[in-house]
C-alpha cells in the first residue's frame, strides 16, 4: 500500500493540497480578496527582514515555550480560527488533536462544523473565536456556552467587513452541499478521487452546518443561513466590544488591529491581547502587511497587553522575526489548512514540527537561548519598512 511521505515545508503542503483538493476548496483557502495585493504583501514583507546571525557561542539548549492569554504553549504558534469545512473529513476535532499533540492552542472558528465541546474534549488549550453575528442576547448565549465547555480564552475577529471577491476566476463559496449541488460541481471533484474517497469513507459529503451558532430560539444553522445572518448584522462598535468584554470572564483577544490608535483602544477596553491582522489579505485589499504594522502597534501598547501577529507566516524563521519585532506569539492559518488538506491530522502534526525545528534552527543561528530573549537587535529592517508616506 502506498504511503505518502511526511510534509517537509509549508510550500510542500500547499503543493500537495492543491493536487488533492477540488478547485472550489483549494482556492477558497488559498486566494486573497480582490486583486490579492495584501495577501501577497503579507508574505513578501517577511522576506524583507534580515537576521543578524552570530557565531562562536551557540546555545546548548533552546527554549521555545511561551505563555499567551494565560495558556502555556510549547512554542509561540497558535492555530488561527479558519473556516475549512471541506478540506478533510477529520474536521476541527482532528485539527484540535494535532494542536494538542504539539502542546499549542487552537482557535476554533465560530463557523466550525464541530461543536466547541468536542474540540475542547481533545485540546484543553482550545480558544473560542467569535464573529459579531445576531443580537446581543444571542452573542451572550454563544460565549456563555464556550465558557461552560471549559474554554478560557476568546478571540473576537474584527477584520472582516463581508466583502470577499476575486479579480480572477474562482468558484463561489458553497452555502450548502446536497446531492444537487454535488452533481453541479462534479466536474471539479471527479478528478480528485482521494478527496472524494476520504469523505465517502468517513460517511458522506462534507458537513456544512454550524453547531456553534445555536441559540435557544434556533438550534440548526446551515453555512448559508449563518453567512446571511452575519452579513445582515451591523458591524460591531467599540461600545459593543466593551459590552462583550464584560460578558467574558476569561482572556480576551481582539483580532484585526492595524492602526496604533485602535491598539490603544484595545488596552482601554480591558483586552488581554490583540492580533495585528488583515484577515490574511481576505478583507480590505490594499491594507498594509501585518508585520509592517507590528512595530508601531507594539510601541503603542507599551507592553500592557500581549501582541500577536498573523498573516504571511510561512516558516519558523518568520515566527522568530515577528517575535524580534515585539510579538509575543503568532497565529497561522493557511499553512496548517494546506497541511490538513494534504495529509489530514498527520499533516497538521508534521507541519507544526517543521515550524518547531525551524524556530530552533533560527535561535541557534542567532546565538539565542530562548524566544523570550529575542529583540529588535536580532533583525535588520529596510529603511522604509512599514512606512508608506
Amino acid at each position: 500500500m502506498f504511503r505518502a511521505s511526511p510534509l517537509e515545508s509549508v510550500a510542500d503542503a500547499e503543493r500537495r493540497a492543491r493536487k488533492r483538493l477540488p478547485g472550489v476548496v483549494y482556492w477558497f483557502v488559498h486566494g486573497g480578496n480582490q486583486e490579492g495585493v495584501t495577501a501577497r504583501e503579507n508574505v513578501k514583507a517577511f522576506s524583507e527582514i534580515r537576521f543578524r546571525a552570530r557565531i562562536g557561542n551557540p546555545p546548548q539548549e533552546t527554549n521555545t515555550s511561551v505563555k499567551v492569554m494565560g495558556l502555556n504553549l510549547s512554542m509561540p504558534v497558535i492555530l488561527s480560527p479558519v473556516t475549512a469545512h471541506a478540506v478533510h473529513s477529520g474536521g476541527e476535532v482532528a485539527i484540535g488533536r494535532a494542536a494538542a499533540s504539539a502542546d499549542i492552542a487552537y482557535g476554533v472558528s465560530n463557523f466550525a462544523t464541530e461543536p466547541v465541546e468536542s474540540v475542547m474534549a481533545v485540546n484543553q488549550r482550545t480558544i473560542a473565536q467569535l464573529y459579531w453575528v445576531g443580537n446581543r442576547d444571542q452573542i451572550a448565549h454563544r460565549v456563555e456556552r464556550a465558557w461552560k465547555a471549559g474554554v478560557r480564552a476568546l478571540i473576537v475577529t474584527m477584520d472582516w467587513t463581508h466583502g470577499y471577491t476575486h479579480d480572477w476566476a474562482t468558484p463561489p463559496l458553497l452555502g450548502q452541499l446536497d446531492l444537487k449541488t454535488f452533481l453541479r460541481y462534479s466536474p471539479l471533484v471527479v478528478t480528485k478521487p482521494r478527496w472524494v474517497f476520504d469523505f465517502v469513507a468517513a460517511g458522506g459529503l462534507p458537513k456544512l452546518t454550524l453547531p456553534n451558532f445555536a441559540v435557544p430560539e434556533r438550534q440548526r444553522w446551515t453555512l448559508w443561513e449563518g453567512t446571511l445572518e452575519w452579513i445582515r448584522t451591523p458591524l460591531p462598535t467599540w461600545d459593543d466590544l466593551a459590552w462583550l468584554r464584560k460578558q467574558w470572564k476569561g482572556s480576551f483577544m481582539v483580532k484585526g488591529v492595524i492602526h496604533p490608535d485602535d491598539a490603544k483602544r484595545c488596552v482601554d477596553l480591558g483586552a488581554d491581547a490583540l492580533s495585528v491582522s488583515n484577515h490574511g489579505g481576505n478583507n480590505l485589499d490594499g491594507t498594509i502587511a501585518s508585520v509592517h504594522a507590528l512595530p508601531a502597534i507594539v510601541q503603542a501598547v507599551g507592553g500592557q497587553i500581549d501582541v500577536l501577529v498573523d498573516g504571511g507566516i510561512r516558516r519558523g524563521s518568520d515566527v522568530v522575526k515577528a517575535l524580534a519585532l515585539g510579538a509575543k506569539a503568532v497565529l497561522i492559518g493557511r499553512p496548517y489548512v494546506w497541511a490538513f488538506g494534504a495529509r489530514g491530522e498527520a499533516g497538521v502534526r508534521e507541519i507544526l514540527e517543521v515550524f518547531r525545528a525551524d524556530i530552533r534552527q533560527a535561535l541557534l543561528g542567532l546565538g539565542v537561548t530562548s524566544v523570550a530573549d529575542l529583540t529588535a537587535e536580532h533583525v535588520i529592517l529596510p529603511t522604509k519598512f512599514g512606512r508608506y508616506s
